[in-house]
């Protein structure tokens, strides 16, 4: 099975998703592909496939993913095929942490087979808060984000469910019982 969060950039979902994986071990993480440079610690083919811009694209030519968005000018996001295979040939549900539009793309290609959730925050503001404390953007780039996650929560209403983040005790153990709920009837 398909297992998809998206977010707006500092709701928690990858806090979420890691809680997730943690009590879960037939679920696995789908490692990603982005053209971004690492974050903080982020090491390539744990955080993400780090990939130049030019090899990105030559992977777009090659047919390699399943679906990829540019999301900023020359910063591409993308889920590899292999990615799935991978993780699928192990007999474990495939869990994906990607952005909006990535969501709704793996929604459509997967069908039944996916179950897409929705990571919200309480509000804007405390969107702020949480990306400034994070320490990893500038000041430009927590504005971009911002700007980002008010069109990505228009986007809200289309996925299978939405879980606000308010706390994020409560917002895990919804993740868990809605995440339960849909490999146990997957199962049936």
């Amino acid at each position: 099975m398909i297992i998809i969060f998206s977010a707006p950039s500092g709701s928690g979902k990858s806090t979420i998703v890691n809680y997730l994986l943690s009590k879960h071990p037939n679920l696995e993480f789908s490692v990603s592909a982005t053209s971004r440079p690492p974050r903080g610690t982020e090491q390539n083919g744990i955080a993400y496939y780090f990939l130049s811009a030019d090899e990105f694209r030559k992977k777009i030519a090659a047919k390699e993913f399943v679906e990829y968005e540019e999301v900023y000018d020359g910063c591409f996001y993308g889920t590899l095929k292999s990615e799935i295979e991978r993780i699928s040939s192990k007999g474990n549900h495939v869990v994906f942490d990607v952005d909006v539009v990535g969501g709704l793309n793996l929604k459509r290609i997967f069908g039944k087979k996916a179950l897409a959730i929705f990571i919200a925050p309480p509000g804007l503001e405390e969107l702020r808060r949480r990306l400034v404390g994070r320490g990893t953007d500038s000041p430009e780039m927590i504005e971009k984000r911002l700007a980002k996650a008010e069109q990505e929560l228009a986007y809200a209403p289309q996925f299978d469910k939405i879980i606000v983040n308010d706390q994020l005790d409560a917002a895990e153990a919804e993740a868990e019982r809605i995440v339960s709920a849909f490999i146990s009837q997957a199962a049936q």
